[in-house]
């Protein structure tokens, strides 16, 4: 069935310019209020295309490769293939995708910092040798297993040092770096770089400064033992905002400059994830269920909208347990927005969102104020391309999310001008008239 996240064969809809998304969105809330009210996705592929144009305009001496975990759903990796862009991955699964796409091995980096054997054994079948590490442990089992390995050392930057109790980190001590280039010397294991990564939720740019400076310290150490150093991987940790992107490469642009100038054979590259993708996409979800409690239950610490009001809690079709997953270990980046249309000087209501399980956890949104919902309303919610689109859990038992990709036709001009193609993704973009009546089968009946 076109439109699903596991389905290769996707379409994707050229929209006409007197259609926008909004148009698509209210067409597949009202196809779908009619066919079981399943939640679903909307993903405009030219807003990819036009962080990649960003991303080229802001830090073109850094290659970007994406971060595959973040969203690797078939058009995503495809159109980001025919950008020229590199793949981070952290699985056989990845990795196979990404070379189902032809990109060569020498674009494919595996970055998980807890290999498993039979992955780093695949990645050395296939030609990936570029990957990271951060430990003893991990360099022998890469000496053992992938001869041609190239390792990029990971160390830890001063945002996640110590951090919060119970947060996984990764990244060795500059301390310990020095161990690490004695043993990578015994095993015969060839250092090419450094790794570093700077979390999107630190605010200090200084946090740069200091990385930059420990990554130049390691490569002038491994100097000491021989190695030939020439890549730098400054990590992902971008938000997707033109303003992040040119606040960090104000910072880190004259540091490069000074300790990894242009001309010293030394590659600098980076892994963004959402940065590509968190705006492109759009999740739709209904309301299955409707609780009224009493406002002050409803949520500690919270400012009251007045006692005597109610406050009501929503039950969605979609929750943490499958699109919101990332809800479980950050905040929401998003505000969720009302389908229906509503009144201006309609009260609003202090309201919580929940997922379908029923489980504590499975909240969404706290507190927010909403007008008064029913059962079938619409709800949708921005910024949801990075890890979203994933296999729901088994405590889930909603039918996972459709998804439909649109485009506008300035934006195919655009990436046609650009000679950007890829013969597979061509095949897949379909005319969508201005007068849209979309459907899953059959809507995109014409070829542009």
């Amino acid at each position: 069935m076109k439109g699903f996240i596991d389905d290769a064969n996707y379409s994707v809809g050229l929209l006409d310019e007197g259609t926008n998304l909004g148009n698509v969105i209210d067409n597949y809330v009202y196809e779908h209020t009619l066919t079981g009210k399943n939640a679903f996705f909307v993903g405009d592929l030219g807003k990819i295309m036009k962080k990649h144009s960003q991303w080229q305009n802001v830090v073109a001496q850094i290659k970007p490769f994406y971060t595959v975990k973040c969203n690797s759903t078939p058009a995503v990796l495809e159109i980001l293939a025919a950008l020229g862009t590199g793949f981070a991955c952290s699985s056989k699964t990845e990795m196979a995708l990404v070379q189902e796409l032809g990109v060569s091995p020498e674009n494919i980096i595996y970055i998980s910092p807890c290999k498993q054997v039979s992955q780093i054994k695949y990645a050395a079948k296939i030609g990936v040798n570029i990957m990271t590490c951060d430990s003893e442990v991990e360099l022998k089992k890469i000496a053992h297993n992938h001869p041609n390995a190239k390792v990029l050392l990971h160390i830890a930057t001063e945002d996640n040092i110590g951090g919060e109790e119970g947060y996984m980190k990764f990244g060795t001590t500059l301390k310990n770096c020095r161990h690490l280039l004695e043993c990578a010397k015994e095993l015969d294991v060839q250092i090419i770089g450094v790794k570093f990564h700077v979390s999107s939720t630190c605010k200090e740019s200084q946090v740069y400064v200091h990385a930059l400076s420990d990554a130049r310290c390691v490569f002038d150490m491994a100097g000491e033992f021989g190695f030939t150093m020439n890549m730098l991987d400054i990590g992902g940790g971008f938000t997707g905002s033109e303003f992040q992107l040119e606040e960090v490469n104000h910072v880190i642009s004259p540091l490069l400059d000074v300790y990894f100038p242009e001309g010293s054979g030394i590659k600098i590259i980076s892994e963004p994830g959402s940065y590509y993708v968190s705006s492109a996409f759009t999740l739709a979800v209904n309301i299955i269920a409707k609780k009224v409690v009493e406002n002050d239950k409803l949520s500690s610490g919270v400012e009251k909208t007045g006692s005597d009001e109610p406050a009501f809690m929503y039950y969605m079709n979609d929750g943490v347990y499958g699109s919101f997953a990332s809800k479980l270990s950050e905040d929401l980046n998003t505000i969720p927005e009302v389908h229906k249309k509503y009144k201006e000087d309609e009260p609003l209501f202090t309201s919580s969102l929940w997922g379908p399980s029923c489980d504590e956890l499975d909240q969404i949104v706290e507190n927010c104020l909403l007008p008064e919902l029913n059962v079938g309303d619409w709800l949708i919610f921005d910024n949801m391309g990075a890890d979203s689109l994933h296999e729901p859990s088994a405590f889930n038992d909603c039918q996972k999310p459709a998804i439909y990709y649109m485009m506008s036709f300035s934006d195919w001009y655009e990436m046609q001008d650009a000679g950007i193609t890829s013969d597979t993704m061509m095949k897949n973009f379909f005319f969508v008239p201005s007068c849209i009546q979309l459907s899953q089968e059959d809507g995109f009946s014409s070829e542009a």
